[in-house]
């Protein structure tokens, strides 16, 4: 017969794991939706829309970086729905806090801080998941 202490530390880890769960399928949809629009978008039609940062960078960094978004979005969910490699979501995690490091500090040197502030919150929900993975809430 399980103890009261072991029956609210599993409602604890199911409690944070559904977290760990939600925050990373947010990361996932809009790090894939991010990562599509970047990869099948000319850039000039990524600057019109707003994206002004990508007059910075060229075609092809544009793509290679929609292209890691959407890895990353993959590696958040695919691992652990499979059970194959699922190392792979924190990876994927810090993988995107680096992202968000330079996305942060693209918006800080061209002064879009609305947008880096975006990033900033980004970085910390991927900062999230990669503790909860690693740490005591690994698969």
């Amino acid at each position: 017969m399980p103890r009261y202490g072991d029956f609210t530390h599993e409602l604890k880890w199911g409690a944070v794991n559904v977290v760990l769960w939600v925050i990373a399928a947010v990361l996932a949809v809009a790090f894939l939706a991010s990562g599509v629009m970047k990869v099948v978008q000319p850039k000039e039609k990524l600057i019109a829309s707003g994206m002004g940062w990508a007059a910075s960078f060229s075609s092809g960094a544009v793509k290679a970086i929609g292209a890691l978004e959407i890895l990353a979005a993959i590696g958040l969910i695919l691992p652990a729905v499979t059970g194959i490699a699922p190392v792979l979501v924190p990876l994927a995690a810090v993988g995107l806090v680096l992202v968000m490091i330079g996305a942060i500090v693209v918006h800080a040197r061209r002064g879009e801080t609305p947008m880096a502030g975006a990033n900033v919150v980004l970085l910390i929900l991927a900062a999230i998941v990669a503790w909860g993975r690693f740490g005591p809430y690994a698969f």
